[in-house]
């Protein structure tokens, strides 16, 4: 009897194999065919561009206003570690203890994050970087629920899909407590018919911004700000999150972290409809400061210098609430609710086979709260990151992709994640 159980073992385990080895080849050709589809697709969505303002001259006169704020002689630049005594009204305590509360307040979750950068938009649409952070944000939340997904639950152990969970959450949760007062420091401007910039101190944001903020109080040039911002947000969780020993040694430097950018940890979509076409980019090197700036600068090209992309996507922002998902884009695909997902024990064959999966087969991907909680940390370092001009050489226009449209690369993804999920299944 034992040795009829270890036969039929055997058997299942070599079906298994001979299926996993035999969807390899069809996935090369999904490359192939992706890579064309590609091509036109972008073609055909490229046009017509909108224009990305930028003045030359105002971004130079913004690198030397920057420079002179620069540390002298070498000494540790530390403004924000202490606030700056200048007077301040009762107005402005007033919206000083109003943006505390708020940016509490929705700081709570990814969830909450991302619908408030939105609303930043939808107020005051000058403001380009807040529909770009609300983009990035939800991917942030697809990213953090893909840990507990059917393609992904066994590549990880708990230990390291919680690991990685507080990687994404810190670096959402970090950029949202520097960027939001920001926003609702401008908000409030509008609001009052004054400038209020002289407020950001209170709020530990590096010097490197006041200058851009106050130029825009005076002459909207929303690009300039957006790049300012980019770069301001990747250098403030370059030393908080990126170079952390926590982060370097938890989850940066182990096997599960390049697991995730196999699977399309590395992948920013922007969904143009729901079930419909992706666009976005790669990031190849997520540890490289220099290459997340770069990466951003693409996405706000990508996102406000082609029409149909920007129309699109703030179309989808609009009519599908975040809660993270990726039911929300391709619910073809996926499903957020467990009891109607497919009882699947592999994945690449199927997902080779089928473009859409029928009802009672997709994959299950969570909605966020339902498989994370909040999360508290440690203090925050108050050291102004702005120490030298190296950051000043981004500065410079944001350029279009060529190649953008996703949705054959982001499934080829998926494909892989499956062959790795796969494989995992038939070896354990």
């Amino acid at each position: 009897m034992t040795s009829t159980r270890t036969d039929s073992s055997s058997e299942q385990h070599h079906g298994s194999l001979l299926q996993m080895v035999r969807s390899i080849p069809g996935a090369a050709r999904e490359i192939w065919r992706g890579k064309q589809a590609a091509w036109q697709a972008s073609a055909q969505l490229r046009h017509p561009l909108r224009d990305i303002e930028w003045d030359t001259d105002t971004a130079a006169a913004l690198q030397s206003e920057v420079e002179r704020l620069l540390p002298a002689n070498g000494k540790s630049f530390a403004r924000t570690d202490q606030v700056q005594s200048a007077l301040v009204c009762e107005e402005d305590c007033i919206i000083l203890e109003e943006i505390k509360t708020l940016t509490q307040e929705h700081n709570r979750s990814n969830i909450t994050r991302t619908a408030a950068y939105l609303a930043c938009y939808e107020q005051y649409p000058e403001l380009h970087w807040a529909l770009l952070a609300h983009m990035v944000s939800r991917n942030g939340g697809y990213h953090m629920t893909d840990l507990q997904s059917d393609l992904m639950h066994n590549l990880q152990n708990q230990s390291d899909r919680e690991h990685m969970y507080r990687l994404l959450e810190r670096c959402n949760a970090l950029i949202f407590q520097d960027a939001y007062p920001q926003l609702l420091l401008y908000m409030n401007s509008r609001r009052i018919g004054r400038s209020c910039f002289h407020l950001l101190s209170h709020f530990h944001v590096s010097a490197f911004m006041t200058p851009f903020w106050e130029r825009f109080w005076l002459e909207r040039c929303s690009s300039l700000l957006s790049v300012a911002l980019i770069i301001n947000e990747q250098n403030y969780i370059e030393s908080r999150v990126v170079q952390h020993p926590y982060f370097q040694k938890e989850v940066l430097s182990k096997l599960a972290f390049h697991l995730h950018n196999l699977a399309g940890l590395n992948h920013i979509v922007f969904p143009l409809g729901r079930g419909a076409g992706l666009a976005g980019r790669v990031i190849e090197h997520f540890g490289k400061l220099d290459e997340r700036i770069m990466f951003g600068k693409g996405l706000y090209a990508l996102l406000f210098g082609i029409e149909q992309v920007h129309s699109q996507v703030l179309e989808f922002a609009r009519s599908v609430p975040h809660r993270g998902s990726r039911a929300e884009y391709w619910p073809g695909l996926f499903t957020n609710r467990e009891d109607e997902a497919g009882e699947h024990t592999l994945y690449a064959q199927e997902l080779l086979d089928e473009e859409w999966l029928p009802e009672g087969q997709r994959l299950y991907s969570p909605e966020l709260l339902s498989v994370w909680g909040d999360t508290p940390y440690e203090p925050i370092t108050r050291q102004d990151w702005l120490q030298t001009r190296d950051c000043l050489g981004y500065l410079t226009a944001p350029r279009r992709p060529w190649l953008f449209e996703m949705s054959h690369e982001h499934r080829y993804g998926m494909l892989k994640t499956a062959l790795a999920h796969d494989a995992k299944a038939i070896t354990h």
